[in-house]
């Protein structure tokens, strides 16, 4: 083959490998899905009916799900994978809400439904959500637990879902009940009934890339001497955190129709979605008693005068009892330390380095009343405490409800017809795939190989038809 010739193809062959390669790296590259949170009501004529006087009932959030807004529960911890080239999505998330009403005369109730573990699945133009349901069965009373069902179908309107990068939002996803989720909604509903629309945002791993040589960590005793700690003294504290969520009730009032307000955390606070942490513990404890400080603040800000700041929170624990404190800044009300609740600690034993108490009730208390400016009385049942301090360094605190980095962009979502659009976040099928390198769709590749090809025919017919030197050229057939 000439030169000349090799060196064309050399050049056709690169531009097709070129488009090439990125799409295959992609689409054999199903990324993971580490952290995020789903909103969604199920039904808010639903949570009406359940709440209102004819079922005289209520709802209780479990496995770290709360309530956003005025009618929408949030479930955090998203775990699944997404795969950039084909758009295949999987998310579960965590936590559940249990609707009971209609009381019996034996305590029971006869409404009594729990929707639990929503996981979404999409895959190309369709998209399902799954719930684990328990019920009973509406007249007979037979109780059922599925696992995964079918629940809901959701309406993509043609969202292409390819090209995302670190992050997958979809807002306000128009949801229809199946025939499977309406045998499993205890038949309150029948198949095709429209439900509230969902919402999500995952967080999404970036591409991997190789790691240099010279990037990695270092092996032997620099590397041990450089991460060893020192061992703690006698009764100190290595780290800890507080969880608190104040009360749920107050946080709905603050993102609801009438306070239409949020929240705002600063100062390393987090957010769990049903709570708030408060890190970087630090204090003493020694046989069952504790003292400690914690980092973070958050204020609370709304309509009609609307402001208040927790911050400096203090948790002290001896005799079975605790009581959490804080700095409280508001108009009206403002003091150093303020004991805001009391809490049952039980018995605060250190197991493997560890000395925690989990959702202990809370009460408020006479000045906490006040901090509140009234809102509710001293004695008022709290949102419960759960305390966790590490006493050695290789102990490891519980792990908080991922709600995701897109979680603060729609801490407080609007209420939104259930036909408004959804999309992925960089949903341009030519958007960074996370690792710098654009996502080139298979058919961009398919027409670069096309267009090569032709070339390289034009090119080699161009040549066996080359005339001898000194003859005319044949006139294009074309």
């Amino acid at each position: 083959m000439p030169a000349r010739l090799r060196a064309l193809v050399t050049v056709l062959c690169a531009v097709v490998l070129g488009a090439l390669l990125p799409a295959v790296t992609a689409h054999a590259t199903s990324r993971t899905v580490q952290g995020g949170r789903l909103d969604w009501g199920v039904r808010s004529s639903f949570q009406s009916y359940v709440t209102g006087p004819i079922a005289k009932g209520s709802y209780s959030l479990t496995g770290g799900a709360a309530t956003v807004g005025s009618s929408q529960f949030r479930f955090p911890s998203a775990t699944g994978a997404y795969d950039a080239a084909t758009g295949a999505f999987t998310a579960s998330f965590a936590g559940g809400v249990h609707f009971v009403g209609h009381r019996e005369s034996d305590g029971g109730y006869r409404l009594d439904l729990t929707l639990s573990r929503p996981t979404v699945r999409i895959s190309g133009s369709a998209g399902t959500l799954y719930l684990d349901v328990t019920g009973k069965a509406k007249g007979t009373g037979t109780v059922t637990t599925s696992t995964q069902v079918p629940f809901a179908s959701l309406a993509l309107g043609g969202l292409d879902m390819k090209g995302a990068g670190t992050a997958v939002v979809l807002n306000n996803v128009p949801a229809t009940l199946t025939a499977r989720g309406a045998e499993s909604f205890a038949g309150y509903y029948p198949a095709g009934t429209a439900l509230d629309p969902v919402s999500l945002a995952a967080d999404v791993e970036p591409a991997s890339t190789p790691t240099p040589a010279s990037s990695k960590p270092a092996t032997g005793k620099a590397t041990a001497n450089a991460t060893a700690k020192a061992s703690p003294k006698a009764g100190s504290i290595e780290d800890g955190a507080v969880d608190w969520g104040v009360r749920r009730t107050f946080r709905e009032y603050v993102t609801g129709d009438i306070a239409r307000g949020g929240w705002t955390l600063t100062r390393g606070a987090e957010d769990g979605g049903a709570l708030f942490r408060f890190p970087k513990g630090e204090g003493t404890y020694r046989n069952g008693v504790l003292t400690a400080s914690f980092a973070g603040a958050v204020r609370f800000t709304g309509d009609h005068g609307l402001d208040l700041g927790l911050s400096a929170v203090r948790v002290a624990v001896e005799d079975g009892t605790g009581t959490l404190y804080a700095d409280v800044d508001s108009d009206a009300f403002t003091g150093d330390k303020v004991p805001l609740v009391t809490f049952t600690a039980g018995d605060l034993t250190a197991k493997k380095g560890l000395a925690e108490v989990a959702e202990a009730p809370a009460k408020l208390t006479a000045r906490g009343a006040r901090a509140f400016a009234g809102m509710y009385r001293a004695g008022t049942a709290m949102d419960p405490v759960s305390l966790a301090v590490a006493l050695t360094a290789d102990a490891t605190l519980p792990a908080l409800p991922d709600l995701g980095s897109a979680a603060d962009e729609t801490e407080t979502p609007e209420p939104s017809p259930a036909t408004a659009s959804a999309r992925p976040v960089a949903s341009d099928p030519t958007a960074s795939d996370g690792d710098g390198a654009p996502v080139l769709p298979v058919v961009l590749a398919a027409g670069a190989l096309s267009a090569a090809a032709a070339l390289f025919a034009v090119a080699v017919r161009r040549r066996r038809t080359r005339p001898a030197a000194g003859q005319p050229a044949p006139a294009d057939e074309d």
